[in-house]
């Protein structure tokens, strides 16, 4: 679970991403930077929330309870696409999903992902 900062370098949730994805990792050049404008800006980084990292459905679904709304990614199935909404239910290797739609509406009836299809959640 990652810490995410914003453009305007202030803390902006959380993301959860498969390990198997991780290729390599390497410290940001500007890190000393972003820590001197958080200190400065007084802002503390925060807790990690009370998200299971064990298995996926066990991640979605602590996310769910956790948070209001959770972004889900699916880029192996369309990488220009995310899906945000509210976590219903996890069973049987989906997530249903009562999202939002582009005008920020609910839509009707949730709608169910292949847990195994998720490569990222954001909250927060």
């Amino acid at each position: 679970m990652l810490v995410l900062l914003n453009d305007g370098i202030r803390y902006d949730g959380f993301q959860c991403l498969r390990i198997e994805d991780i290729r390599s990792m390497r410290p940001d050049p500007r890190a000393a930077f972003f820590k001197a404008a958080l200190r400065q800006r007084g802002l503390r980084r925060p807790r990690r929330p009370r998200v299971s990292l064990e298995r996926t459905a066990d991640m979605v679904a602590t996310a769910g309870r956790a948070f209001p709304l959770v972004t889900i990614h699916r880029e192996e199935v369309d990488p220009s696409c995310c899906w945000i909404g509210r976590v219903i239910d996890v069973r049987r290797g989906r997530v249903s999903l009562l999202e939002l739609d582009p005008m920020a509406r609910w839509e009707s009836e949730p709608t169910a992902h292949r847990l195994s299809e998720l490569t990222r959640l954001d909250v927060g």
